[in-house]
């Protein structure tokens, strides 16, 4: 059975991006290769992802979920009907209004795999809904002071148990159980 993850860099202020969308501040940063495993270890166990869709309903470079480093099955919330798109070895699957229905269609994808939820609106709406089972956050060392948020105006206290956390060159990496 899939894990549904919300997986997400954000900064030690708990900025996702810039208030314009800017993320930055996210590259340049120095590596280890326990930095670099840790990504792998993500990646390579990510089956599905879950995001929003633009307003155009179209999969441009800078849309795409991980740079389409994974080629795994990709559903986008959006509020009209869009045939899938194929795109390098990826499909782009779009789900109309029901969080609960694309959050169940990549877990079937997933297999034993993870789904991982994109964006603070999806994963703060999966969380409310208690779809979410585990938060992977990789927080860079640098304050924004100002932007988009991951959890703010989540509306709910959540619990949360301690599963894995490292740190090395660039980033902390925290894992955690959502408690029910």
């Amino acid at each position: 059975m899939a894990t549904v993850i919300v997986h997400a860099t954000i900064t030690l202020d708990g900025f996702m991006a810039k208030e314009d969308g800017g993320v930055d501040w996210m590259f340049g940063r120095p590596s280890t290769p326990e930095d670099d495993a840790v990504v792998e270890t993500v990646m390579s166990r990510i089956g599905a992802v879950v995001g929003g869709a633009n307003k155009t309903q179209t999969i441009e470079d800078g849309e795409i979920p991980y740079g389409g480093m994974l080629k795994v099955p990709v559903y986008l919330m959006t509020h009209s009907a869009h045939e899938p798109i194929e795109r390098d070895g990826t499909t782009y699957n779009f789900v109309v209004d029901d969080i609960n229905e694309a959050v169940r269609l990549a877990t079937q994808a997933a297999g034993d795999g993870w789904v991982s939820l994109l964006g603070g609106t999806i994963s703060r709406q999966c969380l409310r809904l208690g779809l979410v089972d585990e938060l992977h956050l990789d927080v860079a060392p640098v304050l924004l002071g100002d932007g988009i948020s991951l959890f703010a105006g989540l509306g709910r206290h959540i619990e949360l148990e301690r599963l894995d956390t490292s740190a090395f060159a660039s980033e902390a990496h925290l894992r955690y159980r959502v408690l029910r």
